[in-house]
């Protein structure tokens, strides 16, 4: 992560909540207290212990402010105590987060570069990707028998922070039909 997006991050986590919020011990409580640290350009993610299991929470600085999620009751929309306790630790703690690197897809050459890859990239980024191939998100969905539905759900959850348990495989399938797009 640069330096850059760094600074952007934290002036926008110090934007986004007031101090009553973070001051809140409902608040203080979660500070330090996450695991699974990891950034990506603008995007901190981490996995905290609630009182209803354990929560996933993403924070990330976009050109309209902040975006955050919490798979909480309370954090479908972000705001809740888990995401501003995360802001909060990355405020003290920057450099307990993982960097999580773009690596190139040229750059795969054995399972590890794999799991790297299909780590530091979305399933829409793939998507997006397919499509300059020229298929369309129903074709795809279509040639490997899921429903466009249920691929958007799985987009929209990854965004989340909230992964299905086929997301890997998804976008495995989404590299192999880029693979072998023109012998299909």
């Amino acid at each position: 992560m640069s330096e850059q997006d760094v600074t952007v991050l934290r002036q926008a986590i110090k934007n986004s909540w007031p101090r009553s919020q973070t001051a809140s011990p409902k608040v203080k409580q979660y500070v330090g207290q996450f695991w699974d640290r990891t950034r990506r350009d603008r995007r901190i993610t981490a996995v905290v212990e609630g009182n209803h299991g354990d929560y996933k929470v993403v924070i990330e600085a976009q050109e309209n402010g902040l975006w955050s999620a919490c798979s909480c009751y309370i954090g479908k929309q972000g705001y809740c105590h888990h995401c501003a306790a995360l802001g909060l630790t990355f405020l003290a703690e920057p450099d307990s987060f993982v960097v999580i690197e773009k690596v190139e897809r040229t750059a795969v050459t054995d399972l590890n570069t794999l799991q790297a890859y299909l780590d530091s990239v979305t399933l829409d980024e793939l998507m997006s990707q397919l499509r300059d191939k020229g298929m369309t998100q129903k074709a795809f969905c279509e040639s490997i028998g899921m429903s466009s539905r249920h691929l958007s759900a799985i987009k929209s959850s990854e965004q989340r922070n909230r992964h299905f348990h086929e997301l890997g495989a998804t976008k495995l399938a989404v590299l192999w039909v880029m693979e072998h797009l023109g012998e299909l």
